[in-house]
């Protein structure tokens, strides 16, 4: 399903604000494993809509927006990956990761920034009414400056409260006065200005607390607004070259950048190139292009689904109503790849977000029988994790 078949699922569902929430159909994105972590194709226009949805609809939302620095973070923390997976929608927020993904093959077209984001908000008048913002975290005092300059600029993007709660630690950040501030102010979105890992962790922390429905860390967003830090130039920001401009803007960031780049070039050379070669490689072959058939056993207590043939985009449409039917069973899911002989970046991507929904729903899942080959192209993707994990 593509982000726009996603978004007029949403639009179809009830508008009364009595009733639930709408299910965000995890199955149905139109997502991509890069490296380990979920990337949804999804542009800019259908972006704002879908938050100005979830706003409307009170669905709680977590916006997560990896860059090159998300993605060398998710190799080497397990948690912080986990808060990606997790999210309701991922979106390609640096040119590295959209580099990656053309190279791999997979159809990440556009950067879509979120502080292009928040601009596209700023510029959408096709909405009635104000959209409400809660800002926390930053440098003490730049939060407030930033509200105060939101709401000078006459968009309909209207700040309802900001906190600066100082620099502990997530638990230090999750008291519950804390947590009863940021609800009471009847905010739409709730931007985190913490840093990544800390910011994704305490969002992940509180998400079952919080009650503001669209959630981001957006730490850049708060300065730009503020006017502490210049945005870059559109030009310099699609071409790749933001990390020059920040440097210029806030010269400590340059060892950061620094060691990202050398990371950027391993990636490249270790996990990207190898898995276009064998992309190549498998369309040459005539396996990226097999059917895939999908046999189902029932057991008492499991489900086991076998993948026979090319786990690949052309095939994902019967995957995805074969792991709904599964996980409607509410038993445990084990899924046989011995059969299986090639897989690629979109069905990973379809993986992830079964292994979302079944953890989200208390539900067994583990992976068994994969070649040593097709165990080299989880670990290429960054997805062995999956294969390691075992159900009790």
């Amino acid at each position: 399903m593509q982000a726009t078949e996603l978004l007029a699922d949403l639009e179809a569902a009830p508008r009364s604000a009595s009733l639930p929430a709408p299910r965000w159909d995890d199955l149905g994105r139109d997502v991509y494993c890069v490296l380990g972590i979920p990337i949804d194709a999804i542009d800019m226009p259908t972006l704002v809509r879908i938050v100005e949805r979830a706003a409307a609809e009170k669905a709680a939302f977590l916006l997560s927006t990896p860059n090159l620095n998300f993605l060398i973070n998710s190799k080497v923390d397990p948690e912080f990956r986990e808060t990606l997976i997790l999210s309701e929608l991922c979106i390609a927020d640096g040119m590295a990761v959209v580099w990656m993904a053309r190279l791999m093959g997979l159809p990440i077209k556009e950067r879509v920034a979120g502080s292009d984001m928040l601009e596209a908000l700023k510029a959408d008048n096709s909405r009635s009414g104000s959209l409400k913002l809660f800002l926390f975290g930053g440098a003490e005092g730049v939060v407030e400056q930033a509200a105060n300059t939101l709401n000078r600029s006459g968009s309909r993007l209207r700040c309802v409260g900001s906190l600066f709660p100082g620099f502990g630690s997530v638990e230090d950040m999750s008291r519950d006065d804390i947590i009863e501030k940021i609800n009471a102010s009847g905010a739409d979105f709730l931007i985190a200005a913490l840093g990544a890992k800390k910011g994704q962790s305490w969002l992940q922390r509180n998400r079952d607390r919080i009650q503001i429905p669209i959630r981001s860390h957006l730490g850049a967003v708060v300065n730009f607004e503020a006017g502490t830090v210049k945005r870059a130039p559109s030009g310099i920001g699609k071409s790749g070259f933001e990390w020059l401009w920040r440097i210029k803007e806030e010269p400590h960031l340059w060892r950061r950048y620094w060691e990202d780049g050398k990371q950027f070039l391993r990636l490249l050379l270790v996990h990207v190139l190898p898995i276009a070669v064998r992309s190549k490689w498998d369309q040459l072959c005539g396996r990226a292009s097999k059917s895939l058939q999908i046999e189902r056993t029932d057991g008492r207590d499991t489900i086991t689904l076998q993948l026979s043939g090319a786990a690949t985009a052309a095939n994902v449409g019967q995957a995805i109503d074969a792991f709904r039917s599964a996980l409607a069973s509410r038993r445990k899911i084990r899924i046989n790849l011995a059969k299986t002989c090639a897989i690629d970046g979109r069905f990973l991507g379809l993986i992830l977000m079964l292994r979302k929904r079944a953890k989200k729903e208390a539900i067994d899942l583990d992976f068994f029988g994969a070649s040593k080959r097709l165990k080299a192209v989880f670990r290429l993707n960054g997805a062995a994790f999956l294969l390691e994990e075992q159900s009790s």
